[in-house]
């Protein structure tokens, strides 16, 4: 969802070959007649409408809505996009595309509000975004000649918590919903917090523009000027800026609501689960896919999270999963055949792109054509395999524990030991790096970036399993169950599950064939958890100094082959600089910190006894 979206829906001036006719803005122009609409909503805001309908009048056409902060640019009916759709061979395939700017947004009359809630009989809301997608599908099946009164949804990232609100009390016409890479918890998993704690660098830097004031009514359709680095080093710039409080006076003084009510909304209280679109997904009616990607630095979470909420609200629905082996987007704008430094062997994205998305639009809205997809496909990494499942997580699985042993060996069998522990220091004025070399953007590679570069840190414990005899894969979720004591109040936890390559590999980089692929540690999975929250996001509680506590962190779920030969490795760290904010090791509103608040805090991890530290998975059989 973040500003490196923004720029690629908002400017994409690409060029794309499809059948071996070029699809560009001369394209669009000789296929579609474009109209620009102000759609009025039932309370009387009008909110601004572009609508491409094609030339061709000999038969009529679904319409395919995306409704987007990001703005429908470029605005005029004599300016035409690059392309229509989710990606370039759509704007071919007979449709009528209609983009929304979503209330309070660039064009569009009224108030923006993030994620705005939905509209319920306890806080007496009279609209909502789904009341909106509502009143929005209702005029343009009333109100654009040839279509054929059939409508679908789809949308990326913030589009795609839009696409998902259409689900929510939907219009009889609505017959296709594909929310992609969905917001859908700012608190517990995607965006601007994971676990609790806040994701500093995407934070700041989105909410520099998206949350800063424009003009009543819209004039400037450049948006705000984005954040300008004074210099080229993040890790510096932040450690130079080590209190909330402090960003906040001197660099987003213009971003007054947002930002201030993150520090306001320091827990999971009703104004996140108020936001949370999640709660309000019962009823659904229209075929569902929700697509995400394994390696999607922005919302992860939020793909398998809406799809396993309408799975358990709605067990009749008709609703599928897809997740590929991508980045915050990766299936809409590129191949797919690889990420950073990893192969994939096949174009994953194209795949997806002219096998699942295209057929799931063709059959909803025009019957067309024959879908029957598997209830999970999901791009299993590291065998590099497509596999199609009966559901998510796959029930052909085994549970597998995976203990940590004091001599950073991990075990799949429990000791008979005796307890031991290790100890070590995480200090925030020395924290880990979250990506190697100096940091001047949050790169979306860090997904599956080799780890090699904090792996001798004093501060991140490493453990590994001896070559793997022959390969295994892991499906599902992550549990990693931590049994901790340490000398402060409270402590983020950060966990990494990774694949290390064996020195024989042949593996090479598609990107830099000087990488040394031989002994390369792919982060597969890794997260964290804020301790405060480990059993309660609404209710913080502090660490007890010193004493042995549970501190369990879920990790989004994986699809990973470790091949034979290869090594699972797992690192254990406190810091994740500057990606997530530090803890001053204090249990206190972090937003209220001051500079002297931030304190060392000595760790002990205990392992090896009746009751160790372990990594639970499940082993597709």
């Amino acid at each position: 969802m973040m500003f490196k979206y923004i720029l690629t829906v908002a400017c994409c001036v690409l060029i794309f070959y499809c059948t071996g006719q070029e699809v560009n803005e001369q394209y669009i122009r000789d296929h579609y007649d474009k109209r620009e609409e102000y759609i009025t909503m039932r309370d009387g805001k009008r909110l601004f409408t572009a609508i491409y309908t094609p030339k061709d009048k000999s038969e009529s056409y679904p319409i395919l809505l995306n409704r987007t902060p990001y703005t429908v640019a470029p605005y005029g009916i004599d300016k035409y996009k690059a392309y229509l759709g989710n990606f370039p061979e759509m704007s071919k395939k007979g449709y009528i595309f209609v983009y929304q700017d979503v209330r309070g947004k660039w064009m569009s009359e009224g108030v923006f509000e993030d994620i705005r809630p939905t509209a319920t009989p306890q806080n007496g809301y009279k609209i909502d975004e789904s009341t909106d997608t509502y009143d929005t599908i209702d005029w343009l099946v009333k109100n654009i000649p040839n279509n054929n009164k059939k409508v679908g949804m789809y949308g990326i990232s913030y589009p795609g918590f839009y696409a998902t609100v259409g689900l929510v009390k939907s219009h009889p016409a609505l017959k296709a919903v594909s929310p992609q890479a969905p917001v859908t918890d700012w608190f517990i998993g995607d965006d601007f917090h994971h676990g609790g704690a806040l994701f500093l660098m995407d934070a700041f830097r989105f909410m520099y523009t998206f949350d800063a004031p424009r003009p009543q009514p819209i004039t400037n359709l450049h948006g705000p000027k984005g954040f300008q680095l004074p210099g080229k080093d993040y890790t510096k710039f932040f450690m130079a800026h080590p209190t909330l409080r402090e960003l906040k006076s001197k660099y987003l003084s213009h971003t007054v609501k947002f930002w201030d009510d993150l520090a306001k909304h320091d827990t999971r209280d009703t104004f996140w689960v108020s936001r949370t679109i999640t709660e309000h997904l019962t009823g659904v009616k229209p075929a569902v896919m929700v697509v995400g990607g394994l390696f999607d630095a922005e919302d992860t979470y939020g793909a398998f999270e809406t799809y396993r909420q309408i799975e358990q609200r709605n067990p009749k629905s008709n609703n599928t999963l897809v997740m590929g082996p991508w980045y915050h987007g990766g299936w809409s704008r590129a191949t797919g055949e690889s990420l950073g430094d990893i192969k994939f062997d096949q174009h994953t994205s194209t795949y997806y792109q002219e096998e699942i998305e295209l057929p799931f639009f063709d059959f909803y809205l025009k019957g067309k054509g024959t879908f029957n997809p598997a209830e999970a496909t999901i791009y299993v990494t590291g065998s590099n395999t497509w596999k199609k499942f009966t559901q998510w997580p796959p029930r052909e699985t085994t549970d597998l524990t995976l203990y940590l042993r004091a001599n950073g060996e991990i075990s799949m069998h429990k000791a008979n030991a005796a307890e031991k522990a290790i100890q070590y220091m995480s200090d925030p004025a020395k924290p880990v790096p979250f990506q190697e070399g100096i940091i001047t953007e949050r790169t979306r590679e860090y997904m599956l970036a080799d780890q090699r570069f904090v792996t001798n840190r004093p501060d991140v414990l490493v453990f590994q399993t001896a070559p793997l005899e022959e390969d295994m894969t892991l499906t599902g979720p992550v549990l990693a169950d931590l049994q901790v004591a340490m000398t402060g109040t409270d402590a983020d936890f950060i966990v990494k599950l990774i694949d290390v390559y064996p020195d024989t590999t042949t593996a090479v980089s598609p990107r830099n064939d000087k990488t040394v692929m031989q002994g390369y540690q792919m982060l597969v999975r890794g997260e964290v958890l804020r301790g405060k929250f480990r059993s309660d996001f609404a209710k913080p509680i502090p660490f007890t100094p010193n004493t042995k506590t549970t501190v369990n962190v879920n990790l989004p779920d994986i699809a990973h082959t470790f091949k034979k030969g290869h090594r699972i490795m797992i690192q254990v760290q406190h810091t994740w600089f500057p990606l997530v904010d530090r803890n001053p090791n204090k249990f206190m509103n972090i937003y209220e910190a001051k500079a002297e608040d931030f304190i060392p805090n000595t760790h002990t991890l205990y392992v090896d006894g009746d009751k160790s530290s372990s990594i639970k998975v499940k082993v597709l059989k």
